[in-house]
């Protein structure tokens, strides 16, 4: 577990909320790295993006598709292949927990494509890329990338080292975190209104946003 996912599980735990279900959020930890892929106008086309599992939810996945028989926690290439797209049966309206703005205006994305996967140290690592409705120049104001989950069932954080594939000289991104107390303080502010009996994991409040990390990619103005 990564200092950032005991600081969100040890926020949410020490909330003393007297809705228990509430401290079972979030479920699945997701490091995510980030590629832009800017063409030969400067502009940013499409973002590759690679979710890396805990190794809880790993270990669960691989179970379920009863790869490893033999539990040596190894996978062999056929089984590897087997991963492959195992998390990209999307539904129509899922958005890939995928936001992206310039201008404050969000950009649209589209469907994920090219999946790939890695199986590296009991950790399952899904690759896919996103296409931008229209391509961006990112300029001084910046394409802002966020990932997250708005129920919180799933918590991303961003790594710091956002590749930018093609881009002009002088470009560069930046990796910005939440500040965890006021999310914390959002989030107990809204359990508040819950009654004990209340069944807050089937309806979670929508404050996945709070907890998200932003990537932001800025240009020179040409």
């Amino acid at each position: 577990m990564t200092f950032w996912q005991r600081l969100v599980l040890g926020g949410a735990l020490g909330l003393g909320m007297g809705v228990q279900t509430a401290a079972a959020h979030p479920h699945i930890f997701i490091d995510t790295a980030l590629e832009a892929i800017f063409d030969d106008q400067g502009r940013v086309t499409a973002l590759r993006i690679s979710w890396s599992y805990d190794d809880f939810y790993s270990l669960l996945t691989v179970q379920d598709m009863g790869l490893d028989p033999d539990g040596d926690g190894a996978l062999a290439a056929d089984e590897v292949a087997q991963l492959s797209g195992f998390d990209m049966n999307w539904d129509a309206d899922y958005d890939g927990d995928l936001y992206v703005l310039h201008g404050g205006q969000a950009i649209a994305m589209g469907r994920p494509q090219d999946p790939d996967v890695r199986y590296d140290n009991g950790i399952i690592t899904s690759i896919h890329l996103r296409t931008l409705a229209q391509p961006v120049a990112p300029g001084l104001d910046g394409l802002v990338v966020q990932v997250y989950d708005s129920g919180f069932y799933t918590a991303y954080s961003i790594l710091p080292a956002v590749a930018l594939t093609a881009a002009p000289a002088g470009c560069m991104a930046e990796v910005f975190e939440p500040d965890l107390s006021e999310a914390d303080a959002a989030l107990q502010a809204v359990l508040l209104e819950y009654s004990p009996g209340d069944d807050v994991e089937m309806e979670f409040p929508a404050v996945g946003a709070n907890y998200a990390d932003e990537a932001r990619v800025t240009c020179p103005a040409p």
